[in-house]
């Protein structure tokens, strides 16, 4: 069973190392077994654990995925994108990611707030777009989960799953650029920063302001790319030391 040869804590251990990312395929249980060094019996066992928990998710015939199972399928992401538009999407996530920041800030553990750092570093040695963009989704869904609010976390993963749709790929691309990509890598130390430090008012101010850059850069593409929202006047303090140790990103 899953205690005796520990498969649950190293299914854990495997999860929270963010080597496998929000809404991505863990190996087949042959594979994920020899990787863990478990016998198949007690990952079998471990792995209903953490789907009773809502951690993984599977899908016959796919295979096991990470994080909690997707709202509604594709039919239905498909319909919502259809009735709504980037304007009003973004407009959701300046209403929610800072007062989830804000919590986070409150209530995240320090293996959360690890684990943040660490997705951190992986955005920072992106070496492509799509890498960034994977370990960027990463580390806001991570924030949405140190959050500790099952409703606030459904409707990020409502809104959060529009990043997959085809038509918002194009338009991140299109607002991509190298200088923009700095400038989110330093508002995401910022917020990471702020959780850190356990700042519930820096973290909600320095999340409103990475949405808000992301919002004027997608919509407004043209723009001048060295402009972003100024910070308040606080924000311009020296961070405390500990904010030294997050130096790497996500967004």
């Amino acid at each position: 069973m899953s205690r005796r040869d520990g498969s649950l804590e190293k299914l854990s251990q495997l999860l929270a190392s963010g080597r496998y990312p929000a809404q991505s395929r863990l190996p087949p249980e042959r594979e994920l077994a020899r990787l863990l060094g478990v016998s198949r019996s007690g990952l079998r066992e471990g792995l209903k654990i953490l789907e009773a928990e809502e951690r993984i998710w599977r899908r016959v015939g796919k295979g096991t995925f990470v994080g909690p199972r997707p709202l509604g399928g594709a039919s239905g992401l498909d319909l919502v994108s259809a009735m709504t538009s980037p304007d009003e999407v973004l407009e959701v996530r300046l209403l929610v990611e800072p007062l989830i920041a804000r919590l986070a800030a409150m209530r995240a553990t320090s293996s959360e707030i690890e684990n943040m750092r660490r997705l951190l570093e992986k955005s920072e040695a992106a070496r492509d777009v799509k890498a960034w963009e994977l370990w960027d989704g990463t580390l806001h869904r991570a924030v949405a989960q140190s959050a500790h609010n099952q409703l606030l976390l459904a409707i990020f993963d409502a809104v959060n799953a529009m990043r997959s749709q085809a038509a918002w790929s194009r338009l991140r691309l299109v607002a991509l650029s190298p200088r923009r990509l700095n400038v989110y890598r330093r508002q995401h130390r910022d917020y990471v920063g702020a959780i850190g430090a356990r700042d519930p008012s820096r973290a909600e101010d320095a999340m409103r302001r990475h949405i808000e850059a992301v919002k004027s850069n997608l919509l407004d593409p043209g723009r001048g790319e060295d402009a972003e929202p100024a910070a308040p006047r606080e924000q311009a303090k020296p961070l405390p030391r500990t904010r030294a140790k997050v130096q790497r990103v996500a967004g």
